[in-house]
Parts: C-alpha cells; sequence; structure tokens
C-alpha cells in the first residue's frame, strides 16, 4: 500500500503587524473577561439556587410547625369544611403572603387534603420518591417546581417557584405532607445584590488590569516584530553571502584549474601529433587518451561552475537559465521535461527567486531520489501571478527523513520557503514515497 503524499505544513505568510497584534490581545482579554463574567453570573447562580433551597427547606419546617399546632385538626382527613376552614385562616393569615404562593397538605396515597386553591381539594396525583419518603424519615426536601406537572396547573402564571416538603402530623397522629411554593424571585433577591455590588468593581478591576496590559503587550508585538525583520535580513544576508562565496569559488576554478587543464591539454596535443609522425603509435595514444581526459575534465569543470554559480537570470533570461540548470541532468542519463510560459519567459520580478527555487528542487531530486525523469514548469496564474511546479519521480522522502536532512544542516529549501513567504507567495512541497516529490511554489503579480 502506498502511503499518502506528505505535505510540509507552512508558516504564516507574514507576522501580524504590531496594531494588529495588540487588538487581537484585546480581543481575546475581552473575551476571557467575557467568560469570567458569565462563567461567575452561573457560578454564583447555582450558589444561590443551593442557599434558596437551604432557607425554603428552613421555612417550610417552620411553618410546617406553625400549621400542626395552629391549623390542623382530625376531621381534616374526612374533608370535614369547619376543619379546611380552620386550616385556611391560618394559611391566609400567617403564611401566605409575597413570597409564598401557594400551600398544599397531601396524604400518603397523593390526595390533596388542603390547598387555598379550592379547586385542588380532594383532588388525586402522583408523588414522587423522595416525597414518599419523607412520610417515614421526617425532615424537609425542596426543589424547583416542574410547572409543567398537573397538580402545579394553577401555578404556572407564578412563573419561577421552589417547592419545599416536610412531614407534620394530625393530632391523632397521622402523617401527612405540608407543602408550600416560595417565588424563586424572592430567594434570589439577595444573591442579585450581591451580584450587583461586586460585578462592577470586579469588571471594573479586569478592565483596568487589561489596560495596563496594553503598553505591555504592544512592547512586546514590537519586539516580535523587530525579531522578525531582524531574521529576514540575516536570511537575505546568508543568501547573498552564499551567492557571493560560490562566485568566488567559480571564479577561482576557472581562473585557476581550468586554465591550467586546457592549458596542458592544448600543449600536449602537438605532442601526440609530433609521435604519430615519428611513428610511435603507443605514445601517441597514450598522448591522445591524456588530452581527451584533461578535456573531459575541463567540460566537467565547467558544468560545475554553471551549478555553483550559473549566468544571471537577467542577464540570460529564466529559460535560459532553466535550460542550463537541466542540461547536467540531461547528460547523467536524467530524462529533462521544460515548459516556461511565454509571459514568465518574457521576464518578472520574481525571475531570480524562481531559479533559486527551481535549482534547489533540482539538486535534491538528484542528490537523494535518483529520479528517471525531472519536470520543470513555469506558468502565468489565473491571478496574475506565477507559479513554479518541479516533480520528479524519484524515491521521494517521508516527513521524517526530510527533518533529518534539516538536523545535518540541509536547509535549502526551508531558505527558499522563507524567501517566497517573504515575497508574499505560498510553497508547498508533496512527497510521496517511491512515486517522487513536487515542490509548487505561488508568486503574486
Amino acid at each position: 500500500m502506498v502511503p499518502p503524499a506528505s505535505r510540509e505544513p507552512r508558516a504564516p505568510r507574514r507576522p501580524p503587524g504590531t496594531a494588529s497584534a495588540v487588538l487581537r490581545f484585546m480581543a481575546g482579554s475581552l473575551a476571557a473577561v467575557l467568560v469570567i463574567v458569565v462563567g461567575g453570573f452561573f457560578a454564583l447562580r447555582t450558589v444561590t439556587l443551593d442557599e434558596a433551597k437551604r432557607d425554603t427547606k428552613e421555612r417550610v419546617i417552620g411553618e410546617g410547625r406553625l400549621v400542626q399546632f395552629a391549623g390542623l385538626s382530625d376531621g381534616l382527613l374526612r374533608g370535614d369544611p369547619k376543619a379546611i376552614a380552620k386550616l385556611d385562616d391560618v394559611v391566609q393569615s400567617q403564611i401566605l403572603g409575597r413570597s409564598i404562593v401557594r400551600v398544599k397538605v397531601w396524604t400518603r396515597d397523593a390526595r390533596i387534603l388542603y390547598s387555598d386553591e379550592p379547586r385542588l381539594i380532594g383532588r388525586r396525583f402522583t408523588l414522587g420518591d423522595e416525597e414518599q419518603e419523607l412520610f417515614t424519615t421526617g425532615g424537609a426536601e425542596a426543589e424547583l417546581s416542574d410547572l409543567s406537572e398537573p397538580e402545579n396547573v394553577y401555578e404556572r402564571p407564578q412563573g419561577e417557584l421552589l417547592e419545599a416538603h416536610t412531614r407534620v402530623r394530625l393530632p391523632d397522629g397521622t402523617p401527612v405532607l405540608f407543602e408550600i411554593y416560595q417565588r424563586f424571585s424572592s430567594v434570589t433577591a439577595s444573591g442579585e445584590r450581591i451580584l450587583g455590588t461586586l460585578a462592577p468593581p470586579l469588571i471594573g478591576g479586569l478592565v483596568v488590569l487589561l489596560l495596563f496590559q496594553v503598553p505591555l503587550a504592544w512592547s512586546l508585538a514590537r519586539r516580535l516584530r523587530r525579531g522578525h525583520e531582524e531574521r529576514e535580513g540575516l536570511l537575505t544576508a546568508a543568501i547573498d553571502a552564499s551567492s557571493q562565496e560560490r562566485r568566488r569559488i567559480a571564479a577561482d576554478l576557472h581562473d585557476g584549474a581550468v586554465q591550467d587543464l586546457a592549458g596542458v591539454a592544448f600543449g600536449l596535443a602537438p605532442l601526440a601529433e609530433e609521435a604519430r609522425r615519428a611513428g610511435d603509435a603507443e605514445r601517441a595514444s597514450a598522448l591522445d587518451d591524456s588530452v581527451g581526459r584533461l578535456r573531459q575534465g575541463v567540460r566537467d569543470l565547467r558544468t560545475l561552475l554553471v551549478q555553483i554559480h550559473p549566468p544571471t537570470v537577467a542577464a540570460t533570461g529564466l529559460h535560459a537559465a532553466l535550460t542550463d540548470l537541466l542540461s547536467p541532468l540531461h547528460a547523467a542519463g536524467i530524462a529533462t521535461e521544460l515548459e516556461v510560459d511565454d509571459a514568465v519567459a518574457a521576464g518578472t520580478r520574481h525571475d531570480e527567486l524562481l531559479y533559486r527555487a527551481a535549482r534547489e528542487a533540482v539538486r535534491n531530486a538528484r542528490e537523494h531520489a535518483s529520479p528517471s525523469t525531472v519536470r520543470v514548469h513555469a506558468r502565468t496564474t489565473d491571478a496574475g501571478g506565477v507559479s513554479l511546479v518541479v516533480a520528479d519521480d524519484g524515491s521521494g522522502s517521508t516527513p521524517a527523513q526530510r527533518q533529518g536532512r534539516r538536523a545535518e544542516g540541509h536547509l535549502g529549501l526551508q531558505l527558499i520557503d522563507d524567501l517566497v513567504r517573504q515575497a508574499g507567495g505560498t510553497s508547498t512541497l508533496d512527497s510521496v514515497p517511491g512515486r517522487g516529490t513536487t515542490l509548487t511554489l505561488e508568486l503574486p503579480a
């Protein structure tokens, strides 16, 4: 199974400007403040709800004691109107108010013995497990009311409510369940007051802290920007220094070893001719062989000179420079294919960069991939820019292999990628082990 193409990740084209970076920092910080405020609100609401349940439990116990000693009578179980009226007097005068909006008394079999809403008296509904357990254990239980339940049909207009239950006993000892409904807003008012008191200084403090951080963020953004610019400058200087060093080595070879070898070959040629005229065939053959080797060495050195320091693209044109770049591959038995659009061949401001990228890709293919074919295509894009594609059918590579080469100091493609991004373009390296590598560049108009 052939592994999928591995694509080199590329960094963003350019770092954001100082103002943009600070604005992003401000936006992120404001978002964090918003998260803190919203989270704090919900956390406080949870605490408030727990506190409200605790207060409501205490209240239902207190009100239950009042009802048990002042309002309950044995006739309530039989639906005696006098017993209901006695309890109603206590509820209406001492329990119902701005916060408590409903009172109910239940039997164990879920029948309502009493309610300040007369339409509920005598009706049977369903009690939950926790309410049923109170008949045995006593104590109290409180929760948010589920107003969709049928027994709460008359409470729905009241809005959000807390309902609480506690066990009380009739004079004959029969346990019944006493229930109150309390407005949730009444028990959360204190929490809202706390939130209203704490929120302004808390938010104000966070905003002040944020404003104090703006100068620091601005300074850090400027430092990062300067660091990026210095890195770009060092990169350009490294490329220029490499070009200058290549130019010096090429000049030394051309003016030294190449000229000397050419001179020796030129001087040996007449000696071989003299040996032939003298009938010394063996000597003439040896001299001819030496002259041939010297001339081949001169040709090889001149090919190497083109690779080390090719003619400037500005002087020869991109098409000619790429042709010279591929000629050593053709001589080595590697098939080559070159396509350059007329618009690109006429010259663009990116010619030097295109040539450098093609040279690095071709060199990597020849040294590491052992390809049988190398293709170079330079075309204009729909947006008016220029694209370069260098593809080979060699051995390909994995990201780990490329990372290992970078660790060994082979940074050519990385430098090219940095230069492309510096020029506002993009570069992509796709490689499939066993199926080749493709370098694609796109540069703006």
